[in-house]
């Protein structure tokens, strides 16, 4: 994956910083984007029938923005604190980069959603979670985004009950640790033996 947004070009004194509460939604401005400095933000729509299609996670670095997509309905949610910084459109020159990220990240949730099977799915899932926003703990790769199990049936297009079974077994099966807030430790090892 490309390694983005390490030096950003000064912006004008439009750049302002923000804060969104835990499962509020960033404004949608069509000229702006939104990097994310801290926390996590998720990329959604709908289908007629109501159905989440998760489109996306995103952390510190990433760049979001209704301008960035043409489904309507668009909406980026805060799964946790976040503050993040506006970036007028027309100022931003990384855009190709921005774009090659939603793209490959696009792929990489498309391919994970393509197994038949949820555990699979789901093991997939929390693996590329864990490689992308984890961060090294003593029994693996600390996933603190306290993405609920809802959440993680929506973006599996699953239920929820499912994802809390499956979950369940992983438990027992030692490839996952669950904690407090809904924060999953990830054995990396035990993970691949199970992917074989």
């Amino acid at each position: 994956m490309v390694a983005l947004y390490t030096d950003l070009p000064s912006l004008s004194s439009n750049k302002t910083e923000e804060f969104f509460a835990r499962r509020s939604f960033l404004p949608e401005h069509e000229n702006r984007l939104w990097k994310i400095e801290k926390g996590f933000v998720r990329t959604f729509t709908y289908l007629e029938d109501g159905t989440t299609v998760a489109l996306g996670l995103w952390g510190p670095g990433d760049v979001v923005g209704k301008a960035l997509s043409k489904l309507e309905p668009y909406q980026m949610e805060c799964l946790t604190k976040v503050e993040a910084t506006v970036l007028p459109l027309e100022e931003w020159t990384q855009l190709t980069e921005t774009l090659l990220t939603h793209i490959q990240q696009a792929q990489e949730l498309m391919v994970i959603r393509s197994h038949k099977k949820v555990d699979t799915m789901l093991i997939k899932l929390l693996a590329w979670l864990s490689k992308k926003f984890g961060s090294e703990v003593e029994k693996g790769r600390l996933i603190d985004m306290r993405l609920t199990h809802e959440d993680l049936a929506e973006m599996l297009g699953s239920s929820r009950v499912t994802i809390t079974r499956v979950l369940g077994q992983f438990e027992q099966e030692g490839l996952i640790d669950r904690l407090s807030l809904h924060r999953i430790v990830v054995r990396e090892e035990e993970i691949w033996y199970y992917e074989i």
